[in-house]
This record gives structure tokens, C-alpha cells and sequence, in this order.
């Protein structure tokens, strides 16, 4: 049996703005991704009984609803319908999960592209990343950008991609203790809907590209704030080192330094009841780079 291990990266967004809801019910984004050290890792091998096992549990998620086992069966039953491969297609997965559920960077979707990226060789399918990318967004908005593996100025609800340069920055990342339901924050009645198109060019003039600018936010930050008080702390403890903002639909929010000791030291300065994480922000994802 062959086997793989990869990362599969977290990701911080610089900014989110909700442009206006569609109306098949998505909203159209704008907003950028930008990789973290920080990652899970998956252990997969294949099967010759083409039975596709997750070995490790996740809390309160059902096995055939795990976005890790809907990946693997989504490549597989695109690979059948395509008549790609004539052997048996089956894979034990196994993770070490250090990613939080609900705290908007990513970890669900980065293990679905870390799956699809994984099986992709493993059953030597041969598709290639613009083949995945498509599969990906079946699976979630967010899931693509992980197979593209630059960061990204993102649109649409997420999936129009386009490379970005962006400076390798430290973030100091905290975790409130609470999930946010992604679900939940774009039903909201409170949530701002109404943000004006920006270019890139406006975002790479204000320096963006090295640290955050007011003019670009997250819009959803303020209705989180409301409805998760543990989020609002979180986010006013980092303001003291710098401009913190809130990453996805929450929870997680950061502060990004020059320097590794820079952001050590401000770590150092919260309280330990709030969990932290010393990362690197990445302009290329760990998951295609190892």
C-alpha cells in the first residue's frame, strides 16, 4: 500500500467584504488569503478494497459528513464517472488535528484540499490542479484556494482566484474559546451587506500587502463581536499590540508583526486563559511546498 503525509495550512483573511447577496442565496466576496504555518497533518494511505475510512474522529461531525471523507469520496466518484482509473480506489486517513472547528481559518476546507491533492497521487489520477480546484468548489468556497497555494485576492463567493504578492509577515493568532457558525453570521439580519468594489491596486497602494489598512475590513467582525462576547475580548486584548482584526466569520483573530520576537513577546504579555499561537503568514502554502 502506498502512503502520504502532508500539511494542510491554515489561512488568515486580510480582509472580508460582503459586496451584496446573489440570488441563489451566496453573497459576493471580496477578499484576500494568506497562508499560516500553522497546520494540520494528513496520513493517508490507500486501500485495495476501495473503502474510504477516516480513523480519527471529529466531535459532533458524522463520518459521511466530514468534508475529509466527502473530498475523498467526490474524487472518486469523478475519477469512476470519467472511467480515469480501473483500480480500485479506496484510502485510510488518519489526521493530527491542531486546527480549531468554527474559528474561521480554514481547517475544514484546508483538509479537503489536502485530500483531494493527496488521493489525486495516490491513485494516479493525474488531474490537474485547475481539475481540482473545480471539484473543490463543490465542496466549499473556501476550499480552493488551498489547491491554488499562492495567496490570493479572492472574489465571487471565494473562488475567483488571483496570485497576489504578499510579505511573509509573524502573526500572533488567539483562539476564543467558542465555535461561530459560518451559517449563522451570513443569515444574520445585522450583517453588512452594502461595501463598495475595491481594486487591487487600491489595496497593493495602501501597503496591504505588508500589514492591514483601515479602509479594508471585515465585515463581519462587528456582528461577531455582538454575538460572542469571548470574540470582542480576544480581539480588544491584541489591539494593544497592534491593528487586530478578526479572520473569516470567526473566531480566531490576529495581529501581524515584523518579527518572530516581536510577536513572542507579546504573547507573553496575555493572559494564558486566552489560547495563542506564534505562526509565520505565508504567500505560499506549506501543503505544496514540502
Amino acid at each position: 500500500m502506498l502512503s502520504i503525509s502532508l500539511a494542510a495550512p491554515a489561512k488568515i483573511n486580510r480582509f472580508l467584504h460582503v459586496c451584496g447577496r446573489r440570488e441563489d442565496g451566496y453573497h459576493n466576496l471580496q477578499t484576500v488569503f494568506q497562508f499560516l504555518s500553522l497546520a494540520d497533518t494528513l496520513h493517508i494511505t490507500s486501500r485495495s478494497d476501495g473503502q474510504i475510512r477516516l480513523l480519527t474522529e471529529m466531535p459532533g461531525i458524522a463520518h459521511k459528513d466530514n468534508l475529509i471523507v466527502r473530498a475523498a469520496e467526490t474524487l472518486k466518484q469523478y475519477a469512476m464517472a470519467h472511467q480515469i482509473s480501473e483500480k480500485p480506489m479506496g484510502a485510510s486517513i488518519r489526521i493530527d488535528k491542531q486546527l480549531p472547528q468554527g474559528g474561521g481559518i480554514g481547517g475544514g476546507s484546508s483538509n479537503a484540499a489536502s485530500t483531494l491533492y493527496a488521493l489525486n497521487q495516490l491513485w494516479q489520477l493525474q488531474l490537474t490542479l485547475a481539475d481540482l480546484k473545480q471539484l473543490a468548489l463543490g465542496l466549499g468556497a473556501d476550499v480552493p484556494v488551498f489547491l491554488h497555494g499562492h495567496a490570493a485576492w479572492a472574489e465571487g463567493v471565494g473562488e475567483s482566484l488571483t496570485t497576489l504578492a504578499v510579505d511573509d509577515a509573524w502573526c500572533l493568532l488567539a483562539v476564543p474559546d467558542c465555535e461561530v457558525s459560518t451559517a449563522e453570521i451570513f443569515s444574520h439580519s445585522w450583517l453588512t451587506r452594502d461595501s463598495k468594489i475595491k481594486t487591487i491596486a487600491a489595496f497593493l497602494e495602501q501597503g496591504g500587502n505588508k500589514r492591514l489598512v483601515s479602509e479594508f475590513r471585515n465585515d463581519c467582525e462587528a456582528l461577531v463581536r455582538k454575538l460572542y462576547p469571548q470574540v470582542d475580548h480576544a480581539i480588544n486584548l491584541l489591539s494593544q499590540f497592534g491593528q487586530a482584526q478578526m479572520t473569516g466569520t470567526g473566531a480566531c483573530a490576529f495581529v501581524l508583526f515584523d518579527s518572530q520576537d516581536a510577536a513572542v513577546n507579546a504573547q507573553q504579555q496575555l493572559p494564558e486563559s486566552l489560547h495563542t499561537e506564534v505562526c509565520q503568514a505565508l504567500a505560499t502554502s506549506p501543503m505544496l511546498t514540502e
